[in-house]
C-alpha cells in the first residue's frame, strides 16, 4: 500500500473503529478525535488551536491547525468528524477528515511559497440533531472569522470523498434532467456550489480538472436549499463568504449513506487519494 493511501486508510480505520460511535451523545469518543486530530496535524507540523463552545448543555470542540498564519488573507479547509446515531461513518465522514489530513500533511511536505493563510478546520456538530442550527461547528467557526474581520478567500467542505463505482450506471440522480448532465457511472468527484459564488466554483473545478487524475464535475445550484446546503459549507454563505462542497453525490450515490453498513471496506482508497492531489492543486492556487 502507497504511504498516502496507508496514512489516510489508519485515519478512516481509528475512526470507524470508535465505539461508542463518535455521535453527540458519546462525548468521550469525540473527545478522542479531538485527540487524534490534533496529533495529526501536530505531526505535520502545524500549529493548532481548539475552538469551544456549549451546544445543549454540552461543551464541543473544532479543531484548528494553520499554515502561514502570518498571513492576512484565509482561505478555510474543513471537514466534520461527527457520524449521525450509530453507524461507523466511513465515507461519512471519515473520508473526508482522512482528505483533510492528508491535504494537512501534503501542504507541510511540499511547503508551497503562498501569500495566504491556510486553515484546516475539524468541526463537531454537523449532523442531527444539530444540523441547519447555529451550534453546528460550521457555523461557530464562520461567525468568529466574521466577527474578527478576517479576510477570507473561501471556504473548501470536504464531504463524503470515498464511495465509488466503475459499474455502468452506477450513479443514480434525483431527476431526468440531472442524469441528462451528469455521467451515468459513479467514477467521479463533483464541485457542489451555489451560483452566487459560480466564480470560485468555477475556479476549484479548473484547477482540480487540471490534475486529471479523477473525472471532476461541477454544479451550481440556484441557492442553499436542497441538496446544495447539506454540509458545513452552508454556514459560510450566511456571512457572504465563498465556499462549496467537495462530494462523491452522498446518499444519491452511496446505499450505506447513515446506515451501519457505512464501513471501511466500503471505500475506495487510490480514488479518494486522486480527490486530495486534484484539490490539493486548487488549495494552492488562490
Amino acid at each position: 500500500m502507497p504511504a498516502q493511501e496507508k496514512r489516510m486508510y489508519t485515519d478512516v480505520d481509528f475512526l470507524t473503529s470508535l465505539r461508542p460511535y463518535r455521535n453527540f451523545s458519546n462525548t468521550g469518543s469525540l473527545a478522542k478525535v479531538v485527540d487524534y486530530i490534533n496529533d495529526e496535524f501536530q505531526k505535520a507540523g502545524h500549529e493548532t488551536e481548539e475552538q469551544k463552545w456549549i451546544a445543549a448543555g454540552t461543551e464541543y470542540t473544532n479543531v484548528i491547525a494553520s499554515y502561514n498564519k502570518h498571513k492576512t488573507k484565509r482561505l478555510i479547509i474543513g471537514a466534520h468528524y461527527d457520524v449521525c446515531g450509530n453507524q461507523p461513518g466511513a465515507d461519512d465522514n471519515a473520508s473526508a477528515v482522512a482528505g483533510l489530513l492528508e491535504t494537512a500533511r501534503l501542504i507541510s511536505e511540499r511547503a508551497p511559497d503562498l501569500d495566504y493563510r491556510i486553515d484546516f478546520v475539524a468541526y463537531c456538530l454537523e449532523e442531527p440533531p444539530f444540523f441547519a442550527t447555529n451550534e453546528m461547528g460550521s457555523y461557530v467557526h464562520a461567525k468568529s472569522l466574521f466577527d474578527n474581520n478576517v479576510d477570507v478567500i473561501g471556504m473548501i467542505c470536504y464531504e463524503m470523498i470515498g464511495y465509488f463505482s466503475d459499474t455502468p450506471n452506477s450513479q443514480t440522480y434525483p431527476s431526468p434532467e440531472l442524469a441528462k448532465l451528469y455521467p451515468g457511472t459513479a467514477n467521479f468527484i463533483v464541485v457542489v456550489g451555489i451560483e452566487n459564488f459560480a466564480a470560485f466554483n468555477q475556479q476549484v473545478y479548473n484547477k482540480m480538472k487540471e490534475v486529471g487524475e479523477i473525472d471532476v464535475q461541477v454544479i451550481d445550484f440556484p441557492n442553499g436549499n436542497g441538496l446544495a446546503g447539506l454540509s458545513d459549507q452552508r454556514n459560510y454563505w450566511k456571512f457572504g463568504y465563498n465556499a462549496l462542497m467537495i462530494n462523491d453525490t452522498s446518499f444519491i450515490r452511496n446505499p450505506n449513506y447513515h446506515q451501519p453498513s457505512d464501513t471501511i471496506d466500503t471505500l475506495d482508497f487510490p480514488k479518494m487519494i486522486a480527490v486530495i492531489n486534484c484539490c490539493y492543486n486548487a488549495i494552492i492556487n488562490f
